[in-house]
């Protein structure tokens, strides 16, 4: 569930005037997604999302979210484009909390990629990295390797529920991984949070990428790590089991656009282990810290946990792309 700010006819009609679009005919909460509260918004001619920012976004990064997407709707990458409303601005306050409206992107996500689903993406992952690199924007990762240890910090382990001695494990593993961080890798701003959910097809063509609020200047294969991770396992009898062609096609759809260095593929194991760490330990927090009031859609942590034991037996690059 995602919608966790109520809105009415009344808020609705503020907002039509407030962005000078026609009359919004209906207005319909969407349940996907796990962060914000999104509507879909229908006028008699075109359909918009309503975005309203909650507690987790912090509202100093909503301007580089905004910008970003401008900039790339600009450079003919396909995404979500935010309107500007009367004064010019992005943003909108609803319900004393910010909000954005944005075009609306044709198409859905799939429950299942396909080897060429899997290629596309690459591809457009590599067209959307050729030009972010050269966007002058910036904002830190705050879900970055050098963060996760004030995360690990603030769980407040519980039981043995998900693993036992799971406290101490992954802080070793995390001191591990932290010495093994490549220092010097291409960097340009990232998606960083591209699940199967946030990547749209249409009539089975890649039809754009949607929710840019994790994005943050870091290393470009970090990018291709997270996918690996979110987008490559298929799951099994309730195991993830890496899928070696999903992660080829992957690759050689980036590669297609914009080979890797060297360096590059040396880190990609490392990298993933960190990506599949970092997801880890947030479904962990959720797990142990969300009271079970608390509107958040609670994932399994076990899922993440299998895929860094995956990783941690694996060393090359060559363990993933044969």
């Amino acid at each position: 569930m995602a919608v966790y700010t109520k809105i009415n006819n009344k808020d609705v009609l503020s907002l039509s005037n407030n962005y000078n679009l026609d009359k919004i005919t209906k207005f319909e909460g969407i349940k996907k997604g796990i962060e914000n509260t999104n509507y879909l918004l229908d006028t008699d001619k075109k359909k918009f999302i309503l975005t309203i920012f909650e507690k987790r976004v912090q509202k100093k990064d909503l301007p580089f979210f905004m910008n970003l997407m401008e900039k790339l709707n600009e450079k003919k990458i396909i995404c979500p484009k935010p309107l500007k409303n009367n004064k010019g601005k992005h943003l909108y306050e609803i319900k004393k909390k910010p909000a954005c409206i944005v075009t609306f992107l044709y198409g859905a996500d799939k429950s299942n990629l396909n080897y060429k689903n899997c290629f596309d993406i690459g591809k457009n992952i590599a067209k959307f990295h050729k030009i972010t690199t050269k966007i002058k924007l910036y904002r830190q990762n705050s879900m970055s390797i050098k963060k996760l240890d004030i995360l690990l910090k603030n769980i407040s382990f519980k039981s043995n529920t998900i693993s036992p001695k799971l406290n101490p494990t992954l802080d070793a593993c995390l001191k591990d991984i932290k010495s093994k961080w490549p220092r010097k890798l291409p960097k340009g701003i990232i998606h960083g949070d591209l699940f199967i959910d946030n990547i749209f097809f249409n009539k089975n063509k890649f039809s754009g990428f949607i929710d840019f609020y994790f994005s943050s200047n870091d290393y470009l294969m970090y990018e291709i790590a997270i996918c690996i991770n979110s987008l490559c396992f298929d799951k099994k009898n309730n195991f993830f089991i890496m899928n070696e062609k999903k992660i080829q096609n992957l690759i050689n759809g980036y590669e297609s656009i914009r080979p890797f260095l060297k360096k590059e593929k040396n880190a990609l194991n490392v990298l993933c282990r960190g990506a599949a760490l970092r997801y880890l330990l947030t479904r962990i927090y959720d797990y142990f810290n969300t009271p079970k009031t608390a509107l958040i859609q609670i994932k399994d942590p076990n899922e993440y946990l299998q895929k860094l034991i995956t990783h941690n037996q694996l060393n090359s690059y060559r363990d993933y792309y044969k």
